[in-house]
């Protein structure tokens, strides 16, 4: 499941596809939210942009969020102390299927 608990915090694993035309959501992949992003893995860029769209998509303030793991990876946990199992089920249900 693409959802766990990272030290008393809930946490989304994301697999990251730098370069892309536009950010979004683009499904799963390996058991991770599969996220086209439409910024270079240069200089953080790609990161900036990962927290931006999840930070409007979960109504929350960028930094409530953090990488926890996977800064330098296509592979990344994103954390958040307001994060619920629920709330990001709900939240990621228009865009995909996670059970």
């Amino acid at each position: 499941m693409c959802i766990l608990k990272v030290k008393q915090k809930t946490g989304l694993k994301i697999f990251v596809q730098p370069k892309a035309s536009k950010t979004k959501i683009v499904g799963l992949y390996d058991d991770m939210v599969k996220l086209a992003v439409a910024a270079p893995p240069v200089d953080g860029k790609a990161n900036t942009e990962v927290i931006s769209f999840f930070a409007r998509l979960l109504q929350v303030k960028k930094s409530d969020l953090v990488i926890a793991a996977g800064a330098h990876a296509r592979r990344k946990v994103l954390v958040s102390e307001l994060f619920t199992e629920d709330l990001l089920k709900q939240k990621l249900s228009a865009y995909i299927d996670i059970g």
